[in-house]
């Protein structure tokens, strides 16, 4: 097996749900080993949460769980016991990053924050995610990813997309699915990963402390740029006077004329004819979209997006996107899990691997967006059952006896 890109690098992972673990996923996945630390009997938050096989919940069956852990050893460890913190503190010790994301009153109060744990592993790399971050009036503050990704500012600066287009008195919504706990579990990778190759020219270990919050506000820069003007961008201002998201015939189809030429295009796609008529003029339709509601182009523009929704609803979103991408007009569809499960295009990359488990069997796994020519992503082992590797790590790493192991058990320290 070619050697893997992080091969070497040693990673403890106390974290749960979604941002840690895909933190530490990311290193699992360039070769890092990465030991995943879960509460004895009932572990991540994330194997209580779909979706499942069969639609049957089960702690080993969650698509969250075994995706977001692929790669990883894992055991359980009560760090509210004395011993688990001992034993916890030799893993440490062993390794050069440990990844967080529990409340910033959690680790110092167990006496694992990262000034205990340097004083053990001078080299240490340790890696806090919080909401909010370790400082600041609000860094107590409890927050579900819901509340993280409001708190950043982008479920109101969303460009206009389905919720606008279909229901423009609805309030402002979050993403689909944990798109903000996955962005801030990358930003967490990326520090990570510049401060292990920063300890290296230094030998000096590091604290890394991510706030979910400035995380996602950071992605919207653009955005926030215009207030510096006055204007106040919220998903309204996004919404294109033409185009946008229409329905097809069999879902969604969102079309972007932005410039001319491809405001052209799509007048050519949809009836040629509609070009020589002085009402349907680029300048008539597009320019004028800033004066007020009743203004000059607004009869033209409703009348035109009207026929832009009829054409539409005769077509797949496959025909429109390939027509209007053949006449320069950018579009694109809304594509279902089924389009991106059957999508050529990812087949012909690999992007889609089975990965066989115990308890789901060969299920099928986002890849890696990255082909790596000399250090290839690689399947070294699927998502672990709750402390499968237990007596492994702590009987060959930490060299705790197997009789000791058992005493551990039955007091539930493991």
């Amino acid at each position: 097996m070619t050697e893997a890109a992080l091969a070497g690098l040693k990673v403890v992972e106390y974290a749960h749900f979604v941002s840690g673990p895909y933190c530490g996923k990311l290193l699992a996945d360039l070769g890092a080993e990465v030991i995943k630390i879960e509460e004895p009997g009932i572990g991540d938050e994330a194997r209580r949460r779909a979706p499942f096989p069969g639609d049957i919940p089960h702690p080993e069956r969650s698509g969250l769980f075994l995706y977001l852990n692929t790669n990883k050893l894992g055991i359980t460890l009560d760090l509210k016991n004395p011993k688990g913190r001992e034993i916890f503190k030799k893993l440490v010790k062993k390794s050069d990053v440990c990844i967080e994301n529990n409340p910033p009153s959690v680790m110092a109060e167990l006496g694992l924050d990262y000034e205990s744990l340097k004083q053990i592993n001078p080299k240490l790399i340790m890696t806090s995610i919080t909401p909010f971050g370790q400082t600041g009036p609000y860094k107590d503050y409890k927050s579900y990813y819901l509340n993280t990704f409001h708190g950043s500012g982008e479920g109101y600066l969303l460009p206009a997309g389905l919720g606008w287009v279909l229901y423009p008195d609805r309030e402002p919504i979050k993403s689909g699915g944990f798109i903000g706990e996955y962005d801030i579990g990358l930003a967490a990778a990326i520090a990570t990963l510049g401060s292990y190759y920063w300890s290296h020219a230094s030998g000096e270990g590091q604290y890394v402390d991510i706030s979910g919050t400035e995380v996602l506000a950071g992605l919207m820069r653009y955005e926030f740029a215009p207030y510096n003007d006055g204007w106040v961008v919220n998903r309204a201002s996004w919404a294109l006077p033409i185009g946008g998201l229409v329905q097809c015939k069999d879902g969604f189809a969102e079309l972007m004329p932005l410039m001319e030429n491809m405001y052209k295009g799509l007048l050519e796609v949809i009836n040629p004819e509609l070009a020589k008529e002085e009402k349907y003029q680029y300048s008539n339709i597009m320019l004028s979209y800033a004066r007020p509601v009743g203004g000059e182009g607004d009869d033209a523009r409703q009348s035109l997006k009207d026929i832009i929704e009829e054409w539409a609803l005769k077509h797949t979103k496959e025909d429109i996107y390939h027509q209007l991408q053949a006449k320069g007009c950018a579009a694109g569809i809304v594509a279902t899990p089924e389009d991106v499960l059957n999508s050529k295009q990812l087949q012909e990359r690999g992007f889609f691997v089975e990965i066989n488990h115990p308890n789901t069997g060969k299920i099928k796994y986002p890849s890696t967006p990255c082909k790596y020519s000399r250090t290839p992503w690689q399947v070294r082992r699927p998502a672990p059952r709750l402390g499968e590797h237990t007596e492994e790590i702590l009987r060959h790493r930490i060299g705790i006896s197997k009789s000791e192991l058992v005493r551990l058990r039955k007091q539930g320290v493991i």
